[in-house]
């Protein structure tokens, strides 16, 4: 007797031509209605992968979701699902069970936050779709629910951080003055803002004239992080570092210090400390406008691909894939370097 997941599979690889809209009404019939979009053709002879992603609330996200689409075409042998979360948890796990419901042979997953995730990962084990986690990490009970995850060492990248500006201070004579710290946080719960917060608060511990005079949520937004960061600004510009937890809330708090006549980068008075390197970022870096920019590649779409032929090949792949990453400081760079890296 086949399986309702098979049963619905093969609605989903029987219906090359037809519109999203049609393919939605016959899974209807399968006992639930999706949204998911598929961006090729079925076909038999295709692997299907079916991602998630956050959104497209930051420059580094709509990269990583180019990466993808870029990689999983038709030409390279993939039917692509897609699907934004704008943001929500709650949307991710309707679209995952939209994704087992028709029975895809890959999940990648780019989670908004790391918990919560246990029972759809449950349910997708129990239909034998292996899980791929890219950037964010996912905390469970059980790490056999997912097969492997890709991404960076954020915690690193807030070490990295929090070293320039000790050696940066010093080269300015200033390493024994007080530093009064503006933190603009990311999405609270991710993996990004767990570890560029964390590698942040310990190099404040180790430094007794460090201070975190203030933590705002800016949620990884240019708008949110131009409202808190003004608010701020409005009781209080004795600030000498701004830490912002990527480009788009790093925007925000320039436009904030400029409305609040305030200078800031390499010939201002506050320091703007970024993170991610989007070509958006880096040029700001190379006019001068952040100080330092710590590296965050999310051209994920290859690297996923790698760990699915090796899954193919009847291979298993390790379980962590770190991605090598640095950062930019304005000598670093030219035009033509940041025209190269393609994000």
């Amino acid at each position: 007797m086949i399986s309702l997941r098979n049963a619905c599979k093969n609605i989903i690889r029987s219906a090359s031509g037809l519109t999203v809209l049609s393919v939605a009404a016959l899974l209807a019939g399968c006992g639930n209605q999706t949204t998911v979009q598929t961006e090729t053709e079925a076909s038999d002879d295709l692997i299907s992968v079916a991602f998630s992603e956050v959104g497209a609330e930051s420059d580094w996200r709509v990269a990583n979701s180019e990466s993808m689409r870029s990689t999983f075409t038709t030409e390279n042998g993939y039917e692509f699902y897609f699907e934004d979360a704008k943001g929500k948890q709650e949307n991710q796990i309707t679209t995952l069970r939209n994704y087992i419901l028709q029975g895809v042979d890959y999940i990648v997953l780019a989670p908004v936050i790391e918990t919560g995730w246990d029972e759809v990962l449950e349910e997708a084990a129990e239909a034998e779709i292996p899980v791929i986690v890219v950037d964010r990490m996912v905390d469970v009970e059980d790490e056999t629910l997912y097969t492997a995850w890709v991404g960076s060492d954020f915690k690193k990248e807030g070490e990295m951080a929090v070293g320039w500006l000790e050696n940066y201070l010093e080269e300015q004579g200033n390493a024994e003055g007080d530093i009064k710290i503006l933190h603009v946080i990311g999405t609270q719960g991710s993996s990004a803002q767990l570890g560029r917060t964390a590698g942040l608060e310990e190099g404040v511990a180790d430094h007794e004239n460090w201070e975190i005079i203030a933590q705002v949520q800016g949620e990884f937004t240019q708008a949110k992080a131009y409202e808190e960061v003004s608010e701020i600004l409005e009781q209080t510009k004795d600030i000498d570092v701004i830490y912002c937890e990527n480009d788009d809330s790093a925007f925000g708090a320039i436009q904030a210090l400029e409305e609040a006549g305030l200078t800031y980068g390499m010939d201002g008075d506050v320091i703007i400390i970024s993170f991610d390197a989007t070509e958006a970022g880096l040029t700001a870096c190379l006019e001068g406008k952040i100080n330092l920019d710590v590296e965050c590649n999310p051209m994920h779409g290859p690297r996923v691909e790698a760990i699915i032929k090796q899954l193919e090949a009847g291979e298993t792949p390790e379980k962590n894939h770190y991605v090598e990453e640095s950062y930019f400081t304005p000598d670093m760079l030219t035009e033509e370097l940041i025209e190269s890296r393609g994000y």
